[in-house]
């Protein structure tokens, strides 16, 4: 069974990253880490229920690293975006199995003492351009565990998509269809209704 993890904002800079989750949702962001195998560092929020949210980008201060970045980083160009749903599961490649061909295979993974698996294409790519959410199998710890609370809650998140069907067949198939609304678009959006200790706002 899968279970929503958390939510990637994308950003050409953690400080871009950070100035535009801050400003939409009024709460600070706490200090993440670096992710040596893809050369990416981040920042995280906790939010209630077990889920966080993080801020990735590309580290300026590694090494390009030997394989494709993962969320497609190596690609993202603009303005910071929610482009990722992040999925856990108890057994990666079971969840993959079901996932479409592009969900990618197994990497094992590790940020100081978090060890984690995940589901990466050869090309750092996402299934439905981020439609579709990335897999992954904690070893261990979970972080949303070690942060603070932010008064924060996901109220719902909202995926469009111009082939909206499709995306609702691979989501069904997945077992991952109940955990996210999907709407037809022109082009893909996520959107995040976030409960605030200011009201409801809205990430994107």
């Amino acid at each position: 069974m899968l279970e929503l993890d958390h939510l990637a904002v994308a950003a050409e800079t953690l400080e871009a990253g950070r100035a535009h989750v801050e400003a939409a949702l009024g709460v600070a962001m706490q200090t993440g880490g670096q992710h040596a195998h893809f050369g990416t560092h981040n920042l995280l929020l906790g939010l209630e229920d077990g889920l966080y949210l993080e801020v990735i980008s590309v580290d300026p201060a590694v090494p390009l690293p030997a394989a494709p970045r993962w969320f497609d980083l190596d690609r993202f160009a603009g303005g910071p975006r929610l482009g990722t749903w992040i999925c856990r599961c108890d057994d990666l490649e079971a969840a993959l199995d079901k996932a479409p061909d592009d969900a990618g295979a197994p990497v094992e993974l590790a940020r100081g003492d978090l060890r984690w698996r995940m589901g990466v294409a050869p090309d750092g790519r996402m299934p439905f351009a981020g439609g579709f959410p990335a897999l992954i199998q904690w070893q261990g710890a979970h972080p949303a565990a070690r942060l603070a609370s932010s008064g924060c809650r996901l109220h719902r998140l909202v995926v469009a998509h111009p082939e909206a069907q499709a995306l609702r067949g691979a989501l069904a198939k997945a077992g991952a269809d109940r955990l996210v609304v999907i709407a037809q678009g022109e082009s893909i959006a996520l959107r995040a209704e976030i409960e605030t200790p200011h009201g409801l706002r809205v990430l994107e």
